[in-house]
């Protein structure tokens, strides 16, 4: 059950809060925890796609994530539980000392928990509030670093309550970022962002190719910090609406007449339901039956000629000649 805090700038709302025994023996018998913890705990329920899960296992909590549940557990050390209605026998404990924060991620498409905790940094804490202090400062929007890139290039802006008072102004059919340029210096900044960011997905693509192509015979498996695995066979997950017919009839859920499986992905989310997969359908041949290329080759009829060219020489000619190189197979 949530439960809020608040203080005279901040009000928010904790998923979990864990009492530790000393603190529980305080409240009436019937309020105690039938487990206490060993120390006072804030923990804040996060739920994430698949398609970010993997980011979320290896990185853990986002800043603003990591601000958000220290100033709840700073709240609570502070002035302790909001009194309302509902809570005010735990508004009667005053301020708690909480020691401990905890994080658990849940994946909405497979119910995969992952679950992190740290010890309560009071300078961290104390960081978190100096960031609300200078955003109450900022009279515009303008005068603050904006975290995220904005409407129609952010899901986080395109979901935000306050998506029209940040990005106020821009011309009807251009984008909302048009109004990050104020002259021509903005101009030629974003001018140089654009020819860098060019040059080094330039770059990345090349160097991805050529490990792509390095890793073509290795077995999956963990290398170092990271795993490898294919997706040209069956790794791919799709919905499995035979098995959602049967959480369905489980859990007595009418089922569809005629099938509707986003309606029924839907139907099993709001239950609290975990929504079943299974390993969707696909090649059957070896991957390297695959690797074919989006178009043509271009030959040329003198390609040792590139490696004379110099490094101002078009990329893809340089790659055609190694292609096409009489003595690409020699030692």
């Amino acid at each position: 059950m949530e439960r809020t805090v608040t203080d005279a700038t901040l009000r928010g709302h904790v998923d979990v809060v864990q009492l530790d025994a000393a603190t529980a023996a305080r409240l009436p018998k019937r309020h105690r925890p039938v487990r206490p913890a060993d120390v006072v705990t804030v923990e804040d329920v996060k739920t994430k796609s698949s398609r970010v899960w993997d980011r979320v296992v290896r990185y853990g909590p986002t800043a603003a994530e990591m601000r958000q549940i220290l100033l709840y557990a700073d709240l609570l050390r502070t002035v302790g539980f909001a009194d309302m209605p509902g809570q005010r026998y735990l508004h009667r404990l005053g301020p708690v000392d909480v020691q401990r924060i905890r994080f658990r991620f849940v994946c909405r498409d497979t119910g995969e928990e992952h679950v992190q905790e740290f010890a309560f940094d009071e300078w961290l804490a104390t960081e978190a509030r100096w960031w609300v202090d200078r955003v109450l400062e900022a009279d515009l929007p303008e005068q603050l670093r904006r975290d995220h890139e904005g409407p129609g290039l952010s899901v986080i802006c395109d979901n935000c309550p306050f998506v029209q008072a940040c990005w106020a102004g821009a011309a009807p059919g251009r984008p909302a970022q048009t109004i990050l340029v104020h002259d021509d210096e903005d101009r030629a900044r974003a001018l140089a962002d654009y020819v860098r960011a060019h040059e080094r997905f330039r770059e990345a693509k090349r160097v991805k190719e050529l490990a792509r192509a390095m890793l073509d015979d290795s077995p999956e498996g963990n290398y170092g910090e990271n795993h490898l695995g294919w997706s040209g066979g069956n790794d791919n997950e799709e919905t499995d609406v035979a098995a959602m017919v049967e959480e369905f009839e489980n859990a007595d859920l009418t089922v569809p007449m005629v099938p509707d499986t986003d309606a029924m992905v839907a139907i099993l989310r709001r239950a609290g339901m975990v929504v079943p997969r299974r390993k969707a359908a696909g090649w059957s041949e070896d991957r390297a039956h695959h690797q074919g290329h989006a178009g043509p080759y271009a030959v040329l009829t003198a390609p040792w000629r590139a490696c004379e060219a110099g490094p101002a020489f078009p990329f893809i000619t340089l790659l055609l000649c190694c292609l096409y190189c009489p003595w690409r197979h020699a030692p």
